[in-house]
This record gives C-alpha cells, structure tokens and sequence, in this order.
C-alpha cells in the first residue's frame, strides 16, 4: 500500500478502555486518508484486548503493546513515529485518546500540511480555547508556554500542547533516538527541534475540551521535567547540538 498521501494519527494509551473504543471510530469516521496506530504501555485494565477484539480485522487500525515497564508519553511518540516512517506514510499527527482533541480537526490538519511542515493546534491563538479547565490549571498552562517561549525563543502561543502535525521529513530530519523527554517536555522539545531544523510551523486554533472519563495523568514532575527540558534545550542550540 502506498501511505505516501495518507496521515497516521498515533494515539497513546495507558489505561484507557472507556475511551478507546469510542475515538477509534471517530478518527476513522473523519477522514477516509487517515489510519490509526495505537501505542500501549501494556495497558492493566485490557485496552489493547479492546482494540484487538473490536478493530483488529480493520487494516486501517493498527497497534503495538509495549511490555514491561511503563515508558511514557514520550517514547511512545518515538515508537509510533519510526512505525510511521517505515511503513512510508507521508504525514503524521499527534492525538490524545480521551476526546480532548476533536477527531473532526484532522482533515484541517492535513489541509495545512500540505503547504507547512508542522502544524501546531493551538489552544491559545485569537483567545483562549478551553473548556472544563478551573482558573489554576489554565494558570499554570499559560505561564507554561510563557516561561517555554522565553527560555527556548520559539514564539508560539501554545508550546505545551500535544495536538500536532508533522510532515515525515520533519520526523527523519530530527534525531528521534536523542529525544528523551516526556509529557510538557516532549511536545516543547518536538517543536523546538523542528524550529530549529528551518521547517515552516504553522499554528491553527483549536477547542481543547477536559477528558469526560478516565484520569489525567499531569503531575508536578511533568512540570518540572519541562521546565529543566527548556533550559537544556537553549543551551544545546547555543553550543550546536541541535
């Protein structure tokens, strides 16, 4: 099959069964070009036996189970990006499974990725675009993306976000097996080295709703982790490592 038009939309889950088998169809029900690759952190409460049960005749839905201990978000990006380069899709996205990002945005997400190589869902672009968030969380994202944007110079109004689009030579051209990061840290990192390689970003406002079930798994050390990754970030482009 030839993916080289097609964008895979890599999904990863950890413990979400309640959701799961309500976003696969919704993706594929957006966008006849668009497949799906769930990535697993060897889920306990059976969401890889749900998408193999219910999806596993489908060619369209693909996934892999990563044994052992859990390793976050990040790595699963990176697992699911290789997946994606060697099975020769053009274009990549980025998605939450808990409804958080709307399935019906993909088809606006490839529109523009054919004229940019990264494309960014931005919460924050014209106004703020997030609902079922208390004033402290919505604190805390936006003094986020403020200590990211002047720490790194990346100026873009939502750097914390995991809703995005990728071009496949954006994802060859950035050394995947030094991305180390996770959470906040990862999409800030993602950008950045993308920004860094000359690729055209481009960001597009979208509606960031708060997951209906299942938990949040944002902690303090996410945080954290983000705010060292921005430093570490400056000065590896400063001395040329990037």
């Amino acid at each position: 099959m030839d993916n080289r038009e097609r964008i895979l939309v890599v999904i990863p889950t950890y413990n979400e069964a309640e959701n799961i088998s309500r976003i696969i169809p919704a993706v594929l029900n957006s966008f006849d070009k668009a497949d799906i690759l769930v990535v697993d952190d060897d889920s306990p409460d059976g969401t890889p036996e749900i998408v193999q049960k219910e999806f596993g005749k489908n060619p369209r839905v693909n996934l892999i189970v990563r044994k052992g201990k859990k390793k976050g978000l990040g790595r699963a990006y990176v697992d699911g990006f290789k997946w994606a380069i060697e099975k020769g899709y053009g274009y990549v996205l980025e998605m939450d499974a808990d409804f958080s990002h709307d399935p019906a945005e993909i088809p606006n997400f490839y529109k523009y990725l054919q004229e940019y190589d990264v494309v960014v869902g931005s919460r924050y672009l014209n106004g703020i675009r997030v609902l079922n968030w208390d004033l402290k969380r919505l604190i805390i994202s936006q003094l986020g993306t403020l200590y990211a944007r002047i720490v790194t110079g990346l100026k873009l109004t939502d750097m914390t976000g995991g809703f995005n689009g990728y071009r496949i030579e954006v994802l060859k051209a950035i050394d995947l097996d030094k991305i180390d990061s996770n959470g906040y840290a990862f999409q800030i990192e993602l950008k950045f080295r993308a920004y860094v390689k000359g690729f055209k970003i481009k960001e597009i406002p979208i509606v960031f709703r708060e997951r209906e079930l299942g938990y949040s798994k944002m902690n303090r050390k996410i945080v954290f982790e983000a705010m060292i990754e921005c430093i570490k970030l400056r000065i590896d482009k400063i001395l040329g490592k990037i």
